[in-house]
């Protein structure tokens, strides 16, 4: 499917559904129906938590839109056909180069692509912005548990039976979008980095007031990503793709366990990306083509689970449409969400494109966000793991009312 005006997917969807937002017309997607290639098992569910802020134009460039190349000289990615171009998904948008493997899902029609997408946080701080992520409020720290743990709380009593903790957080500290009633587990990895991540990540915002500090500072991390990607541990620990290829496996192990848990949360660190972001290579491409074969390999390793898996990736907020003076880019508004996997009903951009000339910028600086990010997240928990519509408005997501579900996010 080419590009899809959010407006028409939303009214699309619910004509569909028909009293589907009740919750009362939903079938169950922990007890799946039969499908073409004969009974599903149970709905599984991993949530990535992409800290740092991904720039979105350049992971979905919207190739298409006269004003992208304007704003992103130097690091724009090419027009699907050219040399390192993007990887074509419609007559607007491609994907980054190096996000082969999501591609493909997009031709197996296994990934849905959310432009334009944003939660209700308009400010740039990134701890601020990813509590909001976290929290599923309207407002940093209004709330000390997670929305996705709320959500496992809500979940009907049969999908809850048989099973001491229904989701798993994988990763050094318990994130807030896992802490609430819903009882959980959690796992280490045995490679940890040299430097705290939340630590570089406050220099590094700390030092893009200064030009001359943040390129310095830039030059020196871009050399380690790019060693570290390629195999070396550059005095920082494991590189990312040896971080991710940990998890993965870990994540695929517990969710593949009879009775064990059914949603897995973990993240991925430096999408920071204010200095030395590059185009099809550089930085930013070495962090994408990490994340897709993290992605790849975590198909491998569900085998047949896949079939019922969804995979979400979202982040805090996105950043400037313009390259700034050390050829990155800065924190802000709107950016791209991914959905992925077996059990989504894929093959598509979901855009409400409000382009990228000056006068349709967020604050003339930002892409403008037109499709909430809690709409999609409330979509793929209502079709997918059942969690009742009257749960998503009151204790999930609070104050999300005017935040629709979207439809047919989830194969039938």
């Amino acid at each position: 499917m080419s590009q899809v005006d959010r407006r028409g997917f939303l009214l699309g969807g619910m004509a569909a559904a028909g009293l589907g937002a009740s919750g009362g017309l939903l079938v169950s997607r922990l007890a799946l129906a039969a499908g073409p290639d004969g009974p599903r098992g149970e709905a599984r569910l991993v949530f990535v938590i992409l800290r740092g802020a991904l720039d979105g134009l350049a992971a979905v460039p919207p190739w298409g839109d006269p004003d992208y190349g304007r704003l992103r000289a130097g690091i724009a990615i090419a027009a699907p056909g050219a040399a390192e171009g993007a990887l074509p998904l419609d007559g607007l948008f491609g994907l980054h180069p190096r996000l082969a493997f999501l591609h493909e899902c997009y031709a197996a029609g296994e990934l849905t692509v959310f432009h334009a997408v944003a939660g209700p946080y308009r400010q740039r701080s990134h701890f601020d912005g990813q509590d909001v992520l976290e929290n599923g409020a309207t407002a940093a720290h209004a709330l000390q548990t997670g929305w996705l743990n709320r959500a496992l709380a809500a979940l009907p009593a049969p999908a809850r039976q048989g099973r001491q903790q229904l989701g798993v957080a994988l990763g050094r500290n318990l994130p807030l979008l896992m802490r609430g009633p819903a009882a959980v587990a959690s796992w280490a990895p045995s490679r940890l980095t040299a430097l705290d991540e939340d630590t570089l990540q406050r220099v590094q915002d700390l030092y893009a007031q200064d030009p001359l500090l943040a390129q310095r500072l830039a030059d020196a991390l871009a050399t380690n990503a790019m060693a570290a990607a390629a195999g070396g541990d550059s005095g920082r620990g494991a590189g990312p793709a040896a971080r991710y290829a940990e998890v993965v496996r870990a994540t695929a192990g517990f969710l593949r366990r009879e009775a064990g848990p059914r949603i897995a949360v973990f993240d991925s660190q430096g999408w920071d990306t204010h200095a030395n972001e590059g185009a099809a290579q550089g930085q930013l491409g070495q962090r994408l083509g990490a994340l897709d074969a993290g992605l790849r390999l975590l198909k491998d390793e569900l085998g047949s689970a896949w079939r019922d898996t969804a995979v979400i990736l979202a982040t805090e907020f996105g950043r400037t449409a313009a390259v700034n003076g050390t050829r990155g880019t800065d924190h802000g508004t709107a950016t791209v969400a991914f959905l992925l996997g077996g059990a989504v009903r894929g093959g598509r951009v979901v855009a409400d494109w409000p382009g990228l000339s000056a006068r349709a910028l967020y604050q003339q600086r930002d892409l403008a966000p037109t499709l909430d990010l809690r709409s999609v997240l409330k979509g793929v928990l209502q079709e997918h793991l059942q969690v009742p519509g009257p749960d998503l408005d009151r204790s999930v997501f609070p104050g999300s009312e005017g935040a629709a579900p979207l439809r047919d996010l989830i194969r039938a």
